[in-house]
């Protein structure tokens, strides 16, 4: 690591997000991206029907439009590319994870493991959110959404150059203010993201110059260039995304929990439908600390009563 966990953490915990610039190994980089160009070939002529379709921002998604600007379950034994899990249960990603959750690594849970894309034939856009909280939620509901939401981690890992992600940060702690929910209390997504008050757009894998520079500006950590950067943030954030069709993505996009949360993250993730993983083909392909995380997840499926239904709608 270029950086101490516990600074990682305390980033994290006071901005909302942090950029970890080493979270993939340079002998694994070729490998991951030879698997996503495949696996998005599959989604793009229909051969893996799971997708992320343009049009419908959030789950359940559907077949409405023929374009997509995501890859749902790149882990199932199905696709045939195991990278993913590998990189997916590392050490590398696991350490990482349990830094910022302030647990061991043997209370990780597993979790959502998506891929980001352009659209081939559509720009399209997320409107400003939090990812279980409801655009019309009051103040007072925010508060304590937000409150209960420590116990997992999301993130970005940019396997080419990607300006997608807008956020403001410290809005993990924090309800909207009035400006702010003008800006996103809409289903629709933004004509200029940077219209909504304190929010920043987020550059990873920008080009220029090695080595990797990290610098501090206004108490927030930033790193300015490295082969698959990630970004970790709280997906209660306020955040939105743009997808240009002509700027070629490919991003890991997954999340991690931790067990102290119980079944607080159960509706965010089960929600996209996660049977497949208690298949007994998925669960061989995970080494003994992938087994244990995907015991946890099992664990926490089995504690909810009837459906989850949907964070969001739109």
């Amino acid at each position: 690591m270029y950086i101490s966990e516990s600074l990682l953490k305390a980033a994290h915990d006071d901005q909302g997000y942090v950029l970890v610039p080493d979270l993939i190994p340079s002998d694994l980089l070729p490998a991951l991206r030879a698997a996503c160009d495949r696996v998005i070939a599959k989604t793009r002529t229909g051969a893996w029907p799971h997708r992320r379709t343009v049009g419908k921002q959030f789950p359940p998604f559907d077949d409405a439009h023929p374009d997509s600007w995501g890859v749902q379950h790149v882990m199932h034994p199905a696709l045939g590319e195991p990278v993913f899990a590998q990189w997916y249960t590392s050490e590398g990603v696991r350490t990482v994870s349990a830094a910022l959750l302030g647990c061991d690594v043997g209370s990780l849970q597993m979790e959502l493991f998506n891929l980001l894309i352009n659209p081939l034939n559509h720009d399209f856009a997320l409107r400003w959110h939090r990812d279980d909280v409801r655009e019309n939620a009051t103040p007072e509901e925010e508060l304590k959404a937000l409150a209960s939401w420590s116990r997992g981690v999301q993130w970005n890992t940019a396997l080419y150059e990607d300006a997608c992600l807008y956020l403001v940060p410290k809005s993990h702690k924090v309800p909207r203010t009035d400006e702010q929910r003008v800006h996103s209390t809409t289903l629709e997504p933004p004509r200029d993201p940077l219209a909504m008050p304190g929010s920043i757009r987020l550059v990873l894998q920008r080009k220029c110059p090695s080595p990797c520079v990290w610098s501090v500006d206004n108490d927030m950590l930033t790193t300015l260039s490295i082969a698959g950067e990630t970004v970790f943030y709280n997906s209660n954030i306020l955040h939105c995304a743009t997808y240009d069709a002509q700027q070629r993505r490919a991003t890991l996009h997954a999340t991690m929990g931790d067990t102290r949360g119980g079944s607080s993250r159960a509706r965010n993730v089960l929600q996209h439908g996660l049977e497949w993983m208690q298949e007994k083909r998925f669960r061989e392909t995970l080494d003994e600390g992938g087994q244990r995380m995907l015991d946890a997840l099992v664990e926490m499926r089995n504690g909810v009563q009837g459906e989850v239904g949907y964070s969001l709608t739109g």
